[in-house]
């Protein structure tokens, strides 16, 4: 086997890379390191997991709430967007980078921050943000289904159960029964299914586009440029929206900036990633919001008649056109790109990190069932109660509680880890093993994260401190990086820095020296 440090992925030899007695509880076949022989994931799956998040419901009316809400001209609330991709493709590299190296899932990578047990409080914080995400991403694509539903019956109406009607619910139904079908099919299906969808999206967003601008006419071009701005923004005020909007949208992805090592581990190589990441966001990002900004127009000039509020969902708008096919193709079409996208950032993740809770009792499979079920019931109060607070504020609230967790993640590995890593040692519950620190949980990391949390958080929700809710995300992960450094750098080293070097060891030097479970 070769003595590279970094080789600890290899599965070349007999010794696994997780050491060759890891403990029960820190460990079970979906947390292993991923050995390089299953790794399939060249540059366009990951392209195709960052075009499928852009292209979901959820991301598209996202955006055009943003074009509504910002106060400023629509070209540079598309300007912010895209930036915010460019910065969103700056920090997935860096969090991906050690899992491309290791194979280690999220759930895993934690412990090096928060120790061995500690990691399963970060895991259980990012499985409830994504859990509330699967939850929003269901009723997203639901809509679809009762678009296509309603061009098929005639719009049957009917009275309304927590918002929704009959054709809503069975909608509903529908999408929740097909995503845990595909769950449990394998990722496999979902990879097919990604695949699918992306350039399937386009093709119909570009027909809608091109059926829309045929009514618009000469009015849509104008239309882009004023129909989001407000006379009443000027001064530091377009400069403070402009960044506020960057802020959001990194705050979207966030769920799978924090942990995108559980994509990053099947990709075969770290330059497979990076090129996967740079045209899966900052440029398709850039050819969606395009087209988002100019149908989100388009379709208030056409079907509204510049009256009342743009329509900020596709599947209203493709439900104007008057066009059936049109309309089951596209709402089919929508549908497909949400719910692969709701399985690979808001179904897999939280089902790894409710299987890190107790690996023996709770697998992969299992965690993904308890996923489907709380999500089910969050998606089921989308409409009566979660989205009276709006998108935007939705999603910079849930990115605001992430925040500290990425910051803390990053600079661990960066500054504290100096980009090194024992593997054999986030499986062992060895008090001298590195990552063991008091009783298997790191306070200091904990602490770090509350002060971030609570502060970032707070620029969302508390009156005087609303100029900042747009830099939610940014804030909470600054003062988490800051802080941790802080922290472990007043760190007395102890017997576990004398056990263990800093630096990588091979895995067979690393598994020579694992202790049996609960030594």
């Amino acid at each position: 086997m070769s003595t590279d440090p970094h080789s600890t992925v290899s599965n070349t030899s007999t010794v696994p890379a997780a050491g060759d007695d890891p403990h029960p509880s820190l460990y079970n076949d979906d947390l292993a390191p991923l050995p390089e022989s299953k790794r399939r994931w060249g540059w366009f799956e990951i392209f195709n997991v960052w075009t499928n998040d852009v292209q979901s419901l959820a991301g598209y009316t996202l955006a055009a709430s943003l074009f509504i809400t910002a106060g400023i001209n629509g070209w540079w609330v598309f300007a912010a967007i895209v930036l915010a991709g460019l910065f969103v493709n700056f920090l997935v590299n860096l969090t991906g980078k050690p899992s491309v190296r290791y194979g280690i899932p999220y759930a895993v990578m934690a412990r090096a921050s928060m120790g061995v047990r500690g990691a399963t409080f970060p895991a259980l914080v990012r499985g409830i943000v994504a859990i509330f995400w699967y939850g929003a991403q269901t009723y997203f694509a639901s809509t679809a289904v009762a678009l296509a539903l309603n061009a098929l019956l005639g719009n049957p109406g009917g009275p309304t159960v927590l918002g929704l009607t009959g054709v809503g619910w069975v909608s509903y139904l529908i999408v929740a029964a097909i995503q845990v079908v595909l769950f449990i099919r394998g990722i496999s299906w979902i990879e097919k299914f990604l695949n699918v969808a992306g350039p399937a999206v386009y093709v119909v967003m570009i027909v809608l586009l091109a059926a829309i601008w045929v009514q618009a006419g000469d009015e849509l071009l104008p239309a882009v440029g004023s129909l989001f701005s407000n006379a009443d923004v000027q001064g530091w005020a377009v400069v403070t929206a402009f960044l506020g909007v960057v802020g959001t949208m990194v705050a979207y992805f966030s769920a799978v900036v924090i942990n995108f090592g559980d994509f990053s581990r099947f990709s075969r190589t770290e330059r497979g990633m990076k090129i996967g990441n740079f045209t899966g966001l900052p440029l398709s990002l850039a050819l969606f919001t395009f087209l988002s900004l100019f149908i989100t127009a388009g379709a208030y000039v056409v079907y509204q008649d510049g009256q009342g509020d743009p329509l900020t969902n596709p599947a209203d708008i493709v439900g104007q056109v008057g066009n059936t096919a049109l309309t089951v193709l596209a709402a089919l079409t929508f549908l497909v790109a949400t719910i692969g996208i709701n399985l690979v950032a808001n179904f897999i993740p939280p089902a790894y990190d409710l299987s890190n809770l107790s690996p023996q009792r709770i697998s992969f499979k299992r965690g993904g069932y308890l996923t489907a079920l709380f999500g089910f019931v969050i998606g089921a109060l989308w409409v009566a109660v979660i989205d009276q607070i709006g998108l935007p504020k939705f999603v910079d609230t849930l990115g605001a509680v992430l925040a500290p967790l990425y910051g803390i993640l990053v600079a661990d590995f960066y500054v504290v880890q100096r980009r090194s890593l024992l593997v054999a040692d986030m499986y062992s519950m060895d008090q001298a093993r590195r990552y063991h620190y008091v009783n298997g949980w790191n306070m200091r990391a904990i602490g770090a994260f509350a002060v971030a949390a609570v502060f970032s958080v707070a620029t969302v929700w508390v009156p005087w401190l609303v100029e900042l809710s747009g830099f939610a995300w940014v804030i909470g992960a600054a003062i988490g990086a800051v802080l941790y450094i802080a922290v472990m750098a007043s760190r007395t080293p102890g017997a576990v820095d004398r056990a263990i070097p800093v630096s990588p060891a091979p895995v067979a030097a690393a598994a020579a020296t694992a202790e049996t479970p609960g030594s």
